[in-house]
């Protein structure tokens, strides 16, 4: 009935991606989007179509091909921003019945982490590159996963909350470069857009980062492009709740001015007066608030002041020897801690301009050699300098070492030096004591005489002939040989004739096990009926019945989800595990030779 209900052109690509190999996957992946953007498709049929390439799994075969080496596909970033897209066209309204806390809370969350890591890779990308169509195309694939990021938030709106509580987002969004940035900025507007109170769904740590990463640009950058995409941000966070306005208000102080001397007149004056005219009405209108209980708190420190002051001017008499002590103290310590911090600010002066300037001058001297490099020799000329810088510093870490251990070791070298001192002079007197000996006169070694010489000769003759060499002639070879191949004839001449023995012995337990299950499962002779015995006089009948569910379990073995075949990675594609079929095939009776 499942068969009957499914699309057939889904059907037939899942049959197509299960018996082919594990590196064309991808490309037979890219059909779904054909399947998907068919003209003729209205609103259930393109849902009903989401749905069979979910329970076929061809969805969860995007997200495993997501999570590869996209250097290694066919056709590398492209066919993955292109299967980013497809993931997310599939995703959105889809309504899985069966298991659907699996899909919301796992599938879901797995597919935002894994487009957002594609992002990353292809910002990265992007940023490296040199070439101007390089950075095109790199461009364009990392809109296409964006695109595809707001699309699949924009279906479920509750994914909004885990992309802003991601880490790769933030990591995207805090980058220097510009196209990237205004990319980010603008993913981050669909989300307030579809989502307005997510800021304050998400941790405090998470919108502070936000925030400060809006302000940052704000400041840091002249580009009227990434001004007007983050003030339009700070309007929509600000018009969004009025808590957010309060907290642009008391922690970034200076974003009022900023805004005013800046920003206005580049173009969107508009929107920066409208965030200026909510900071400045929330901050009268938090005003008279705090006016009040600035002057509460000063009423409180004048009551305190005066009681403290009545009650130490009832003490002066004994207090002021002692008073005037601390002050003197004290003034004295205020003088040295100015004089010390005075010399600590030159002296740390002075060390940043030398900094500064030794760092200058080693970048014009680098500069000045780069124009002489060819460039072909750039990067053998960087590795040089690398490994220069690298022994350099390891030389001056190893002086610093050794200098430091022999400052240590300093008593030790005394009286290592001491001890040669003493052993060289206690080896000269020895010398010379030696060389007042008189020589003593040369002896020729002692050799074997002509007795000895005929005893040993006498008991090598004796052990060659107890131990004589063992030799075969050419025809004892040969018969040898003759001898072997004739036992290795009969030995594989057995060893096929048990092999069919084998095979005819479990091809009778197989018949009869059959033959058992039908005995137990036939029906009494009151009910029984023709074609009850076609069952027992016909063997076809019930090997085709086995058949019939063997193809059964391999059908919903495809079907399965991925979530149960991911330790199927390194089987082969028409490889089913024995666990699945074995029950369906233990009665089943292979016919074969006898």
């Amino acid at each position: 009935f499942a068969m009957a209900a499914t699309d057939p052109q889904v059907l037939a690509l899942a049959a197509q991606i299960t018996e082919s190999r594990e590196q064309d996957i991808p490309l037979l992946l890219l059909k779904l989007n054909g399947i998907l953007s068919s003209p003729s498709l209205g609103c259930e049929e393109s849902n009903k179509i989401k749905q069979d390439i979910y329970d076929y799994g061809l969805t969860q075969y995007c997200l495993l091909v997501l999570k590869q080496d996209h250097s290694q596909l066919h056709g590398a970033w492209a066919t993955a921003a292109q299967l980013a897209e497809i993931l997310s066209h599939c995703c959105v309204g889809l309504e899985v019945k069966e298991d659907p806390e699996e899909f919301y809370r796992k599938f879901l969350p797995s597919v935002i982490d894994s487009l957002l890591v594609l992002g990353k890779r292809l910002q990265a990308r992007f940023i490296r590159a040199i070439k101007d169509k390089e950075k095109q195309d790199f461009l364009h694939w990392f809109q296409i996963v964006t695109d595809a990021i707001c699309w699949l938030f924009g279906g479920h709106i509750q994914l909004a909350a885990h992309v802003l509580q991601n880490d790769r987002f933030l990591q995207l969004l805090i980058t220097d470069d510009v196209e990237t940035a205004i990319v980010m900025m603008s993913v981050l507007h669909n989300i307030l857009k579809i989502n307005s109170s997510v800021l304050l769904q998400v941790e405090e740590e998470t919108l502070h980062s936000v925030l400060d990463e809006l302000v940052y640009k704000l400041s840091s950058t002249t580009n009227p492009a990434v001004g007007s995409a983050a003030t339009k941000l700070l309007l929509l966070v600000a018009k969004s709740c009025k808590q957010l306005v309060q907290l642009l208000t008391a922690h970034y102080k200076g974003l009022k001015g900023l805004l005013s001397k800046q920003w206005t007149g580049k173009g969107f004056d508009r929107e920066v007066n409208q965030l200026l005219d909510l900071m400045y009405l929330e901050q009268s209108s938090g005003k008279g608030e705090m006016q009040k209980r600035h002057e509460a708190a000063c009423v409180i420190q004048a009551a305190w002041r005066g009681f403290q002051t009545r009650k130490r001017l009832k003490k002066l008499p004994q207090a002021v020897v002692t008073l005037q002590r601390s002050f003197r103290a004290k003034r004295e310590q205020e003088l040295q801690h100015l004089t010390k911090q005075k010399e600590d600010e030159a002296l740390k002066l002075q060390m940043q301009l030398q900094r500064q300037r030794a760092m200058r001058l080693f970048h014009e001297r680098q500069l000045a050699l780069l124009e002489v490099v060819h460039a072909s020799q750039l990067n053998k000329y960087m590795q040089e300098m690398e490994e220069k810088s690298a022994l350099t510093i390891q030389r001056f870490w190893r002086g610093y070492r050794a200098r430091r251990i022999f400052h240590q070791q300093k008593q030790s070298l005394k009286q290592y030096k001491a001890a040669v001192i003493i052993q060289r002079a206690a080896c000269k007197f020895l010398e010379k004591r030696r060389r007042r000996r008189p020589l003593s006169p040369w002896k020729e070694p002692k050799g074997l005489t002509d007795e000895q010489r005929l005893a040993l000769q006498q008991k090598v003759d004796d052990y060659i002939k107890l131990h004589p060499a063992s030799q075969m002639s050419e025809e004892r070879s040969k018969e040898l040989h003759v001898q072997a191949q004739a036992k290795l004839a009969q030995f594989l001449l057995r060893n096929r004739l048990d092999q069919r023995a084998a095979q005819r012995r479990e091809a009778l337990l197989a018949q009869v096990n059959t033959d058992v299950e039908l005995l137990m499962n036939a029906p009494g002779l009151a009910e029984t009926t023709e074609k009850d015995f076609g069952a027992f006089m016909s063997r076809s009948i019930p090997v085709a019945t086995k058949a019939r569910q063997a193809h059964i379990t391999m059908l919903r073995y495809t079907r399965w989800p991925w979530w149960k075949k991911l330790g199927d990675e390194f089987m082969e594609d028409d490889a089913i595990p024995d666990d699945a079929i074995n029950t369906e095939l233990e009665t089943l009776f292979i016919g074969g030779r006898k």
